[in-house]
């Protein structure tokens, strides 16, 4: 087994480049942390956001927190540096902190799927349904799953043997290790496959609560002002994300060996710099309780 893994993604950039780089992603993960960290003290320190939905929102960008933190750090490190190396253990702990991320962001968005469908479609129910204890439980269940699913992921590419230690990304992830096996990988395959259909099988359950949701907000006024005002962020919050990971992971095996570096690397980091950023900024922008909040809590300041 290799004591390192050697990172080839920025092997073609200059020194210039690399500068370039290192503001723009300076700059990028300052802004995560920024409007992440912003929606999360606001929603913590205002008593009147701490239903279900706003608390599944702090749970998202708790998550953004988490997944980039396993990212940008050794990326802009490596920017600094010629020798771009990660321990095998790094590596695999990188791997396994960025995809429980990803998995971890469809489990939220699903919750808060579930969520309005309950607000919108049956209203009168909707505290006896969603009691604190049972957000509790949903909250928990949405992080411990992709912990489980990435765990047994991991610790099944920690069996298979490795005949090599180049990776061809900037960051590590089950695939890239996988390529390196001396011996087949197809059980491997076939449980990540069940794990990605099983993620985007939560699409499935949005997009079928939604319709529902849809034929229920038409009927009031009240219904479609709720539908607007919290549906449609959570749409393209939910766009954003599947699109970005949909993107890595196709490209990721089937994208094109010939294809310019700089586009193989921005397919790799986009699902860790758009919707870390874009998420927040969306629900921060149409909620208006969150809005009202924020600006409250600023002008305070």
């Amino acid at each position: 087994m290799p004591i390192k893994f050697s990172l080839s993604g920025l092997n073609d950039t200059t020194a210039k480049q690399r500068v370039i780089l290192f503001s723009l992603t300076s700059l990028c993960y300052c802004g995560i942390l920024l409007v992440n960290t912003a929606l999360i003290v606001t929603i913590i320190r205002e008593e009147k956001l701490h239903g279900p939905m706003y608390i599944f929102l702090c749970n998202l960008c708790f998550n953004s927190l988490y997944g980039t933190a396993a990212f940008y750090p050794k990326f802009l490190f490596d920017l600094l540096s010629n020798a771009h190396v990660i321990s095998y253990t790094g590596c695999f702990l990188q791997a396994f902190v960025i995809y429980s991320y990803a998995s971890t962001d469809f489990s939220i968005l699903t919750l808060i799927a579930y969520d309005r469908y309950v607000a919108i479609c049956q209203p009168l129910e909707y505290h006896s349904v969603m009691t604190r204890h049972r957000v509790i439980l949903l909250v928990c269940f949405s992080r411990l799953v992709p912990l489980l699913c990435q765990t047994i992921l991991m610790v099944m590419t920690s069996k298979v043997k490795l005949c090599g230690s180049h990776i061809e990304k900037l960051y590590c992830e089950n695939w890239s290790i996988l390529k390196l096996s001396c011996n087949s990988i197809t059980a491997n395959n076939i449980v990540g496959f069940i794990i990605i259909f099983f993620y985007f099988g939560h699409d499935l359950f949005i997009v079928c609560s939604y319709m529902q949701v849809v034929k229920s907000a038409l009927k009031s006024k009240e219904g479609k002002k709720k539908f607007l005002q919290t549906c449609v962020p959570h749409l393209l919050c939910l766009l954003n994300v599947t699109i970005a990971l949909l993107f890595d992971l196709m490209y990721a095996r089937y994208g094109s060996v010939s294809a310019p570096q700089s586009l193989k690397n921005f397919m790799a980091i986009q699902f860790l710099m758009i919707p870390p950023i874009l998420n927040p900024l969306i629900y921060g922008l149409n909620l208006t309780q969150v809005r009202t909040s924020f600006v409250k809590f600023v002008h305070l300041k």
